[in-house]
């Protein structure tokens, strides 16, 4: 693989609802991932930051267009348009690249985003639970992982003592709530 470029995305990936987590085949198409971004494609895109405005020209006011950030990317370019983008991906490039974690929970706090956060890229099984402490929704596994074993790792814990996006209070302070 050519330095610079990012592998395949599997086709299917874990989403969080509310009843749980399931393994979903992928509706969207990511563009850009190996070369320039193919912006005249249809269908549901999901491009890189820096083509998200030519995307939406080309494809119209009535697109549902995604994007993707890579982890240097800044998550404030995106402020005016969180309302417009039908997914936020968050790339990690390597097992030791921790950038998304910063952006999302940055997405989640601070610009309010309530939509599909996803991490794809080098993502392991046992990462998935402290992405969802982060404010990640959606997780596209690196492509030698199998999501429906990776699942049972978003409920590796049962007690969470540090607040974090799902859960803003800690331990202490949820103890003494209750207690009051």
């Amino acid at each position: 693989m050519p330095a610079g470029s990012l592998p395949l995305l599997p086709e299917r990936f874990i989403r969080l609802t509310p009843s749980g987590a399931r393994v979903e085949r992928d509706a969207w198409t990511f563009v850009g991932l190996q070369g320039p971004p193919d912006l005249g494609a249809t269908g549901r895109l999901v491009v890189p930051l820096a083509n998200l405005r030519e995307a939406r020209e080309r494809q119209g006011a009535d697109a549902t267009i995604g994007v993707w950030l890579a982890p240097g990317d800044d998550p404030a370019r995106l402020a005016g348009d969180l309302d417009h983008v039908g997914v936020i991906a968050i790339h990690f490039p390597k097992l030791t690249d921790g950038r998304g974690y910063s952006t999302a929970a940055s997405l989640r706090r601070r610009y309010g985003y309530r939509g599909e956060l996803r991490a794809f890229g080098d993502i392991g099984r046992d990462q998935l639970y402290y992405l969802r402490r982060c404010g990640f929704c959606a997780f596209s596994l690196a492509p030698h992982h199998d999501p429906e074993a990776a699942l049972p790792s978003l409920d590796t814990f049962t007690v969470r003592y540090q607040a974090a996006i799902d859960e803003p209070l800690p331990l202490f302070r949820r103890r003494a709530e209750m207690r009051a």
